[in-house]
C-alpha cells in the first residue's frame, strides 16, 4: 500500500510521480526467477558466487586509524600493489568512497581538475568536494584536455578519466593522455573499475595495456574480483597522504576483513585462471555479433555491450519484454545517460554459457519484431 506522506516530506510524493511520468522512477527489482539469466552483473569473472572465507572476522570494528587494522588489509594491499607493479595500495569500503575520498584529498582550492564529460558520479562528486576549479571536457577528447592544461593559470592540475566507460564501452587514448599530462605538468588519475581483471595483460587494465603508469589508479574489488570495496594504488607517498587525509577512509569503519580476504583469494584465482578472461572476451564478441546482426549496433568494445534505443519509454518497454522471457537487462535512462540515449546495457561474465548469449539475441529478435 502506498502512503502519501504529510509534513516536510509531502513534496516527495509529487516528485516521485513526476519521475514516474517521465519513465525515470526506479524501484526494487524482483529477484531473478529459476531459469532466468542476468545480463547486468558486474561479476565479470564469475567469482562473486564463491562462499565467504571461513574463520575470518566479519567486521573491522573501527576506523583503521583507530583499532580497525587487520592483517587481511595489509595482505590484500600488498597483493594488489604487486599485481599492478606499483609501490602501494589502500583499500576503501566502496568505489564511491575511494573516488570521493581520493579526489577531495588530492585536489585543493587553487588546483585544476580536468574531468571527462562522462565520468562516474563518484569522480564528479570528489572533484566538487575538492573545491578545485573543474573543467569538463568532451568525452575521450585528448586535444581538449591538452588545451585546457596549456591555458590554465593553476600551478597544479589533475586529469581525471575512466579507462573503460561502462555506459559506452569505450575509453580514452591513455598513452596520449599521459603525454599531455607530462608535457603540461599534470597528474593523471585513472579509474579502472570496469577494466581491471578483464582487460589488459594479466587483467591489469587498459593503462597496463597502453604501457602507461597513472599517478593515481583506482580499482574496485566488487566487480571482476567478486568481493566488495575498492582501492587506490600508486606511490607510497600517495598511500600515506590518503591514509591521513581521505575523509571517506579516515572516518569510516575499515573494510570487512572477510571482504578483504575474499578479494585477495579472488585475485589469486584470477591470476591462475587466465581462461576466465578469455571466456569473457569470447562471449562479449559473440553477443556483439548477434546484436549487430539485428541492426542494434552495440557501442564500443569488450565485455560491456550497450545498445542505444532512444527514449526512456522504449528502453523500459524492451527491458520488460526481455524480462518476460527470463532475461534481466535493466533499462539505462537519464540522468545516468544523456536525454535521448536511453539504452539497454548487456554485460557478459564467465558464468554465462554460449547458449545464454544466443538466447539473449533470439529474445531481442522477437521483442523487436513484436515492437514493429
Amino acid at each position: 500500500m502506498t502512503h502519501t506522506p504529510d509534513g516536510p516530506l509531502a513534496h516527495l510524493h509529487d516528485a516521485l510521480a513526476a519521475l514516474e511520468a517521465r519513465g525515470l522512477r526506479r524501484s526494487t527489482p524482483a529477484p531473478l526467477e529459476d531459469g532466468g539469466v542476468s545480463f547486468c552483473s558486474n561479476d565479470y569473472l564469475g567469482l562473486a558466487a564463491r562462499f565467504a572465507p571461513a574463520d575470518v572476522a566479519v567486521g573491522s570494528g573501527a576506523s583503521r586509524l583507530i583499532a580497525g587494522e587487520h592483517r587481511a588489509h595489509a595482505e590484500l594491499e600488498a597483493a594488489l600493489a604487486a599485481w599492478l607493479e606499483v609501490e602501494a595500495a589502500l583499500v576503501f569500503t566502496s568505489g564511491y568512497a575511494a573516488n570521493v575520498g581520493a579526489l577531495s584529498a588530492l585536489a585543493a582550492p587553487g588546483d585544476l581538475v580536468v574531468s571527462d564529460a562522462l565520468n562516474h558520479a563518484s569522480l564528479i562528486d570528489g572533484a566538487r568536494l575538492s573545491r578545485a576549479r573543474v573543467a569538463v571536457v568532451g568525452h575521450n577528447d585528448v586535444d581538449a584536455v591538452a588545451r585546457v592544461l596549456a591555458e590554465r593559470a593553476e600551478p597544479r592540475a589533475w586529469v581525471v578519466v575512466e579507462s573503460y566507460y561502462s555506459m559506452d564501452a569505450d575509453g580514452p587514448d591513455l598513452e596520449a593522455l599521459r603525454r599531455a599530462c607530462d608535457a603540461h605538468g599534470a597528474a593523471l588519475y585513472v579509474d579502472e573499475a570496469h577494466a581491471l581483471g578483464v582487460l589488459g595483460p594479466g587483467g591489469r587494465g587498459r593503462a597496463a595495456d597502453a604501457g602507461v603508469t597513472p599517478d593515481v589508479l583506482v580499482g574496485t574489488l566488487g566487480k571482476a574480483l567478486g568481493s566488495q570495496g575498492a582501492f587506490v594504488a600508486g606511490s607510497a607517498v600517495l598511500r600515506d597522504w590518503l591514509w591521513n587525509r581521505a575523509r571517506s577512509f579516515v572516518f569510516s569503519t575499515g573494510l570487512s576483513p572477510a571482504a578483504a580476504t575474499a578479494a585477495a583469494r579472488a585475485l589469486e584465482e584470477a591470476n591462475r585462471t587466465p581462461e576466465l578472461r578469455a571466456r569473457v572476451a569470447a562471449l562479449g564478441a559473440r553477443l556483439r555479433a548477434g546484436l549487430a546482426a539485428l541492426d542494434l549496433r552495440p557501442l564500443g568494445f569488450g565485455h560491456v555491450v550497450p545498445v542505444i534505443v532512444g527514449t526512456s519509454e522504449r528502453a523500459v518497454g524492451l527491458s520488460a519484454a526481455l524480462a518476460t522471457e527470463g532475461l534481466l537487462v535493466p533499462p539505462i535512462r537519464p540522468p545516468t545517460v544523456p536525454e535521448g540515449t536511453a539504452r539497454l546495457r548487456f554485460t557478459v561474465t564467465a558464468r554465462h554459457q554460449e547458449s545464454d548469449v544466443d538466447r539473449a539475441v533470439d529474445v531481442c529478435r522477437r521483442a523487436l519484431r513484436h515492437e514493429r
